[in-house]
């Protein structure tokens, strides 16, 4: 009766978020739901180097929401986010999912909050850095991902030390291993997945803050971003969004409230 139960719910909410052709054709103008993803960042899509298999919080609710509306789920897949924002100013995806900022609201229509992330550090072993109270120092040089939230946070927030700014989160781990930087500041799913390619190296305990993150659509498309927002509230009732960090294996990463 339980597993019935299940089914039957879940056949409700499939009916509750269904679109209507006008609603379709604002999401999927082309035919296809092409969701910008940030390679490499596991909030949105990684990719299995031995399988191909890929994977990320972005990628699996871009699949289901393309899955709902009935259309093909299309990848648009992005080196940095910077690269990512200009491909959705040209047109090139319907839907993406990156961090919220009022700045960000005056150039996309955002559903609301569906994923709260934790900011961190990495540091390279041996460092004389142990704590986050170490961090910002004079003579500190924390490298980011420029253009990012972590960006803007880092930017911000750090008084004493200096940001140095790299094209890319590859970028800035290389910025760590070079010696160009003693810290890498960034979201802690990308800490925590860089840390694998710097043996030694770790996250530092604590947070200094938290980047709300949300799914994002061109303005200009009204009834795709009310079935988007709708969409994003289902998906955190439902569990899928929690099913999605759990797939992802992703640390100091929430599901947000529900609105």
């Amino acid at each position: 009766m339980t597993a019935v139960l299940g089914l039957l719910l879940a056949g409700c909410a499939g009916i509750r978020t269904a679109p209507t052709p006008e609603a379709r054709q604002a999401l999927a103008p082309t035919g296809k739901l092409r969701v910008g993803l940030q390679l490499g960042n596991p909030l949105n899509v990684v990719r299995d180097s031995v399988s191909g298999e890929m994977k990320g919080v972005g990628f699996d609710l871009g699949k289901e929401m393309a899955r709902r509306i009935e259309v093909p789920f299309e990848p648009v897949l992005y080196p940095s986010i910077g690269a990512l924002h200009d491909g959705g100013r040209s047109g090139a995806w319907d839907v993406a999912q990156f961090g919220f900022s009022p700045e960000r609201a005056k150039e996309w229509d955002f559903s609301a909050l569906h994923l709260e992330v934790e900011f961190g550090y990495l540091i390279p072993g041996g460092s004389s850095i142990s704590t986050m109270a170490d961090v910002d120092r004079p003579g500190t040089r924390v490298a980011v991902q420029e253009k990012s939230g972590p960006d803007v946070f880092f930017t911000r927030t750090l008084k004493n030390a200096v940001v140095v700014r790299a094209s890319s989160n590859p970028g800035a781990l290389e910025a760590l291993k070079s010696g160009r930087a003693d810290v890498m500041g960034s979201i802690k799913p990308i800490l925590f997945e860089m840390s694998n390619q710097l043996p030694g190296s770790r996250v530092l305990d604590g947070r200094p803050g938290i980047d709300p993150h949300a799914m994002a659509m061109p303005k200009g498309r009204e009834l795709g971003a009310a079935y988007t927002r709708q969409f994003v509230e289902d998906a955190k009732s439902e569990g899928l969004v929690k099913a999605a960090i759990e797939r992802a294996g992703l640390r100091g990463v929430i599901v947000a409230p529900l609105k």
